[in-house]
């Protein structure tokens, strides 16, 4: 694995027990993913989505084969060395959010911070400069059900970005939203991509998505059954 690649896995399987026999929801899957880059995972539903972006992310073992990401091997890792891979160097961003009611947007997003050695100042400048990014700086205060679904949305990706990870993993990020607030989020994470070079692996099936990708891996039946890049 180079310098350069982020993520690599070979010869991947993922198998789900079912009744007596077993369900294949990845087969054999080959891919690199290189540092800096704007990727989407499309396919229909059951194609293999989430679960490729939960063993990337270190949350699901492959059945067969190996993911590796950032240099460590998921195969095997152990809850103490993916909690600490995915402390230091992931971010997540789902469709439902995943903010806590009872924190603020500032509390949220700092939420992951709390989990590094870091003084108070430090996790402050942090904050406020992921909520800058996004810009919420005016929300410090609020609550999640004072906000709109795309200021909610806003806040997950600060909180996915307020550690500078290396990599950000997104699970069908526009799904609850509507067509203005999903290209403001996707605009967003695009300058973010560009700005801080973080890499981009989105799991979707939305062409509003998918028109900003800049390379499209295609899933069917837990197959890769296309991979291009796309020119801007």
């Amino acid at each position: 694995m180079d310098n350069n690649t982020i993520i690599q896995t070979d010869h991947l399987v993922k198998r789900f027990p079912i009744g007596g026999g077993h369900f294949t929801a990845l087969e054999d899957i080959d891919l690199r993913i290189g540092k800096g880059e704007f990727t989407g995972l499309v396919g229909p539903s059951g194609s293999g989505k989430t679960t490729m972006l939960n063993i990337i992310g270190s949350l699901d073992d492959p059945s067969e084969g190996d993911a590796q990401v950032l240099g460590t091997s998921i195969k095997n890792i152990g809850a103490r060395r993916a909690s600490t891979l995915r402390k230091k160097h992931i971010g997540f961003i789902f469709q439902t959010y995943n903010l806590m009611p009872v924190y603020t947007v500032f509390e949220n997003v700092e939420f992951p911070l709390l989990l590094l050695k870091m003084s108070d100042s430090e996790r402050k400048k942090a904050v406020m400069d992921a909520l800058e990014w996004v810009g919420l700086t005016s929300k410090v205060k609020s609550k999640p059900k004072q906000l709109s679904g795309g200021e909610s949305q806003r806040v997950a990706i600060a909180r996915a970005m307020v550690k500078k990870p290396e990599l950000v993993l997104a699970d069908e990020p526009t799904a609850n939203l509507d067509a203005e607030n999903s290209h403001n989020i996707l605009r967003t994470m695009e300058k973010l991509n560009e700005e801080l070079n973080t890499t981009f692996l989105f799991a979707t099936h939305d062409d509003k998505v998918i028109r900003y990708l800049k390379r499209i891996i295609y899933l069917e039946d837990g197959k890769v059954v296309g991979d291009e890049q796309v020119k801007k």
